[in-house]
Parts: structure tokens; C-alpha cells; sequence
């Protein structure tokens, strides 16, 4: 008995629309990158004028080993400054992101002014931020811790409140059937389930922090972002490479503490 014939199915429909897609993109982008109508990218600039980097490369391949001890209090600075950020952004974010959310607040003119709130402060740029608020309080780290705390705020109650929001609401729907009320729901129902993404995200941004105060400090908010600003004023690209080297292996502790922090609340 000879095996019945393999019957292939048609060929979906549809299946142009990726490469259509993909098509209008690419389009796009070419246009964009065109003299007199985009932003005119000239890659021929880095064929002409790469010679002018030579120096600057060989320096950053050459750390400052004796430049290393000014940098130490700098550096504690930054940590300091991302640590304290997080920890009050984290704190100001965990009710915010329960206002936000539309499970842990029904009231829709409350959860509205939060959220256009929100939409504010991320709209602003962090360096913008800190150089309003050197004009405002002075030069030091202050400014930049009050600039890492909006930032923070901006980033964890998005990301909670999101979350939340795609949490199941069967749990807060049981509690309002058995009369509790809104504030009782939020710290007996809400809270157990929030709390993992809470801190995955609070962990999160304090990796941002560190590499946000760096900036910082550029516009005169403290941290290592003023000796790389005096640095990099003076041409001194080798003691500049040391502070990247430096500020590479703090990111890296940081993150893979993180990364253990973080499986161990999964």
C-alpha cells in the first residue's frame, strides 16, 4: 500500500508585509541620512580626519596609575550620591506607583495627574535637570542627588505601575466585595505582589545611578563628572582613561550584584 501524498498547505497570506515593512524602513532611513533633506551623515568625515583621534586613542590606551588617589574621593562621591538617590527616589516611587495604576487606584482624575505628572518629570532631560538645579541650590552633590531622585521617579513608577496593571485583579475585586477599603486592598493585596518588580526595578536604576551621576557632574552637580570635566579640559586623555577604567569595574560589581540580587526575588 503505497503512502498517501504529502499535501502541503498554501503559502499564508500576508507574509509580504515584513519585508514591506522592512522595505519603508530602509527607505526611510536613506532619505534621512541625505545632504539637504536629513541630518546629512558624512561618513566620508571619518576617513578624512580619523589622523586627529590618533593622539587621543594612544592616550586612552595609556592610564595615569599615579592619578588613581585624587580620584578616590570623587568616586565615593558618585556611589554616595547614587545611593542616596535611589533609596529616595525608591521610597517616593512605592505609593506613587500605586496612584498610577488603575487596579490599585479607581479613581480616574487622581491616577490622571499622576500620570501626567510623571510624563513631565521624564520629559526633561537628567542633565537639564541637575544644571537647574546647580542655578538653584549651588554647586556640590545635592544638586545631583535631588536631579537622581526625579530621574528615579520617573523610571520606577512607569515601570511598577505598568506592571501592576498587568497584575491580576481578582484578588483586590474579592477584597472590595468584603468591604475593605482602597488603602486595606493596596497593603494586604497589592503590596505582596508589587514588591518583586519594585525592587527588580529599584536595582535597576541604581546601575543608571551610577553611571548618570558621573554626567552629573559635568554641569557642576558633584561626583566624578567634575574631575572628568577638569580632565578632559586640560587634554589629559590618559588620567581620563583611568577614570573610565574605574568607573567600568564599579558598574560591573554593581551589576552583578544586582544580577544575584535579582534571582533570588524571582
Amino acid at each position: 500500500m503505497s503512502a498517501p501524498a504529502l499535501v502541503v498547505p498554501p503559502r499564508p497570506r500576508g507574509r509580504v508585509v515584513p519585508w514591506l515593512v522592512a522595505g519603508i524602513v530602509t527607505v526611510i532611513t536613506v532619505v534621512t541620512c541625505l545632504p539637504g533633506i536629513g541630518v546629512g551623515l558624512d561618513l566620508s568625515g571619518i576617513a578624512r580626519n580619523w589622523q586627529h583621534g590618533a593622539d587621543k586613542v594612544l592616550g586612552l590606551l595609556q592610564p595615569d596609575w599615579t592619578f588613581f588617589p585624587r580620584t578616590v574621593a570623587p568616586l565615593l562621591e558618585t556611589l554616595q550620591m547614587a545611593v542616596i538617590g535611589t533609596a529616595v527616589g525608591a521610597a517616593l516611587s512605592l505609593p506613587l506607583s500605586l496612584w498610577a495604576a488603575r487596579p490599585t487606584n479607581p479613581r480616574p482624575v487622581l491616577r490622571g495627574a499622576v500620570r501626567a505628572m510623571l510624563n513631565i518629570v521624564r520629559s526633561v532631560p537628567d542633565l537639564l535637570s541637575a544644571a537647574i538645579l546647580v542655578a538653584m541650590v549651588g554647586v556640590g552633590a545635592l544638586p545631583g542627588i535631588l536631579a537622581l531622585v526625579i530621574f528615579n521617579v520617573g523610571i520606577i513608577v512607569k515601570l511598577v505601575s505598568e506592571q501592576i496593571d498587568a497584575m491580576d485583579t481578582g484578588p483586590l475585586e474579592a477584597g472590595r466585595a468584603a468591604g475593605g477599603t482602597q488603602l486595606q486592598i493596596n497593603r494586604a493585596l497589592a503590596l505582596p505582589d508589587t514588591w518583586p518588580a519594585f525592587a527588580a526595578q529599584t536595582l535597576y536604576v541604581l546601575e543608571l545611578n551610577v553611571r548618570a551621576s558621573t554626567v552629573l557632574g559635568l554641569v557642576g552637580a558633584g561626583g566624578m563628572g567634575l574631575i572628568i570635566d577638569a580632565v578632559r579640559t586640560f587634554y589629559r586623555y590618559d588620567q581620563l582613561s583611568l577614570i573610565i577604567l574605574e568607573i567600568l569595574v564599579v558598574v560591573l560589581v554593581i551589576d552583578a550584584a544586582s544580577s544575584a540580587l535579582r534571582r533570588r526575588l524571582a
